[in-house]
């Protein structure tokens, strides 16, 4: 096990005494914005803010959230494919994508931000990611399927980008007027 799983892991662990963030809802503007890159002075507070974010997560429940979904326009996210009793924490810190395959791959996607609405998205099949962890190496990675999809599509709200913007006008409108009714039906 790296050492970078390894603080991954840990830092996931304290999820369960920490307060979840509150996650945006789309429309909301922040989830539009393009995200700064994270520099060495700002990784005290995203050590801080790991724990309720990883709780927000794990609550929801969800497998992947950026920090733009919590009010942060800070770049990096967290990924974490396993299961409540075997957690595989991803912390990617200045993720970009340096490869992807020609071949395409149809997913269902949904998104904590836009609760209780899914769709198929068309994304590459196989992407190659390379980012910071929170120790400060670099870890590169070639990953498939349900990986791939999900680091594809946190990258994305790192770009202010949503699922339902890789989708046809109107079916995209079809979510957003579902997801606003919704909302309007919470309150």
């Amino acid at each position: 096990m790296t050492h970078a799983l390894q603080t991954d892991i840990a830092i996931a662990a304290t999820a369960a005494d920490a307060t979840p963030m509150p996650i945006l809802i789309a429309p909301h503007a922040v989830l539009r914005r393009k995200t700064r890159e994270v520099r060495p002075e700002d990784m005290a507070d995203i050590r801080r803010l790991l724990p309720g974010m990883f709780s927000a997560m794990y609550k929801a429940p969800g497998i992947g959230l950026a920090a733009p979904q919590v009010g942060l326009d800070l770049r990096f996210a967290l990924v974490d494919l396993g299961e409540p009793e075997a957690r595989e924490p991803i912390i990617m810190i200045n993720p970009e994508i340096l490869s992807e395959t020609e071949t395409m791959a149809v997913r269902e996607e949904g998104c904590l931000s836009l609760p209780d609405q899914y769709a198929e998205v068309v994304r590459p099949e196989k992407v190659r990611v390379r980012w910071r962890s929170v120790n400060g190496d670099t870890i590169e990675r070639e990953v498939d399927d349900l990986m791939a999809t999900c680091m594809q599509h946190e990258i994305d709200h790192l770009e202010g980008i949503l699922f339902v913007d890789h989708l046809s006008a109107l079916r995209k409108n079809m979510i957003m007027r579902r997801l606003a009714k919704q909302q309007k039906a919470k309150r």
